[in-house]
């Protein structure tokens, strides 16, 4: 007699969990105890309209769609710790053969993004209300990795320290230079750079809605004679520019493009100039992205690992002067965006319905596991067409953040 699917998913999970504390209680009202009985500890329920078939085929992604759809839910609204538990399992290695066979199922797809189908991607997330993200961001609207020099930061801090850190990297030892932010979101860092540099900053973005946001806050701004956003690709700008700087983009270029972006680079970049990269990506070898991320909150998406990075790098004749990886730095963000969202619920379900609700308070409790259990980790990779343009050692940056720090205390 074979295996109904609900006896299927439950022997997936017991192959998962062996160490803390699962009930899973099915559809008839039956529960099953997985793990040692250890914490962390955590309930799961399916209802009656929960698809077991869905779960068995793809149960990364049937998981969280069982979540956004109402048909599992997590006793005491702990889906954090839910995840973070089959996490904890998982760890890092590829030792479940499921988990295994999907990642390598899906290995060799790699995302297209041309001209058109980008900006349709990008509109998909970046275009929803501006007031669902003044409930989570930080007041700057940085939407990316901040950076935490004390746990004690709050997430304003942490992103005002992002800033000063790029900008030491990007050398903008002198007023004028001419930098191109590419992927500008809603205006921050480029509206930083003027303001705190005097450099002339070009920003491209190819959401509507960001684009709208950056010019209304240029006019605003004492430096905005000094700031240009654009609703345009990258691929369609021209430079040459003295510092290009791009922030939470390359997540957005697609494997397939990996040669075509740093080449672009290259183009636009002055002899002297100086690039900065800030993306998430793998620590590990090659995978594919997350495939409900993929498919509900940003379609188009990849994630890199490094050596697919480099490996495009390298045929372009850049060089790579510097990287750093920010290890925990997201996940503690992505846990000051999660409290905050789900401390805001109710003006969440002013503006979208709970199955919306869900499906983001999926994305960024999976998101912050995953920094936290898993493989992903935020990059920052600075490039120039010289061997000679930067310092032959890293003194330089933490100088420059010392003496940004103490300007803006004097403000």
């Amino acid at each position: 007699m074979s295996a109904s699917p609900s006896m299927i998913f439950l022997r997936l999970l017991r192959s998962i969990v062996r160490r803390g504390s699962l009930t899973v209680i099915d559809r008839a009202g039956r529960s099953h105890l997985l793990g040692d009985g250890s914490p962390p500890v955590a309930t799961v329920r399916l209802s009656t309209d929960a698809s077991d078939w869905k779960l068995v085929r793809n149960p990364v992604l049937g998981l969280g769609e069982a979540y956004m759809d109402g048909s599992l839910t997590v006793d005491d609204g702990r889906l954090y710790e839910f995840l973070d538990l089959l996490a904890r399992n998982y760890g890092t290695e590829a030792g479940h053969p499921w988990m295994s066979l999907l990642e390598r199922a899906t290995a060799r797809l790699k995302q297209s993004n041309p001209m058109g189908r980008a900006q349709r991607n990008v509109a998909h997330h970046y275009d929803l209300s501006p007031a669902l993200y003044d409930l989570f961001l930080d007041s700057d609207r940085q939407y990316s990795c901040a950076y935490f020099r004390s746990p004690e930061d709050t997430l304003e801090e942490a992103q005002l320290n992002k800033k000063r850190h790029i900008a030491a990297k990007l050398m903008l030892d002198r007023p004028g230079l001419k930098v191109l932010d590419i992927g500008s979101g809603w205006g921050g860092m480029a509206l930083y750079l003027a303001e705190a540099y005097g450099a002339e900053v070009t920003g491209v973005t190819l959401s509507e809605e960001q684009f709208a946001h950056s010019q209304a806050r240029a006019a605003a701004s004492p430096a905005g004679e000094r700031v240009s956003f654009h609703l345009r690709d990258y691929r369609e700008q021209r430079g040459p520019f003295d510092r290009i700087v791009s922030v939470g983009m390359f997540e957005h270029v697609g494997k397939r493009h990996y040669l075509e972006y740093f080449g672009k680079l290259r183009e636009l970049l002055a002899p002297d100039g100086v690039a900065l990269i800030h993306a998430i990506g793998y620590s590990d070898v090659p995978a594919p992205i997350n495939p409900f991320i993929r498919k509900y909150i940003f379609p188009g998406a990849d994630l890199p690992s490094m050596s697919e990075v480099f490996a495009a790098v390298e045929k372009t004749g850049l060089f790579a002067t510097d990287v750093e990886i920010l290890r925990l730095h997201y996940a503690e963000t992505l846990r000051h965006w999660r409290e905050r969202f789900l401390a805001h619920r109710e003006e969440v379900l002013k503006i979208y319905d709970a199955r919306f609700l869900r499906m983001w308070e999926f994305y960024l409790a999976l998101c912050e596991v995953g920094f936290r259990q898993r493989t992903n980790m935020v990059f920052q990779l600075q490039l120039t067409k010289r061997i000679d343009t930067v310092p032959i050692t890293r003194d330089y940056m933490a100088e420059a953040e010392r003496a940004a720090e103490a300007r803006e205390a004097k403000r």
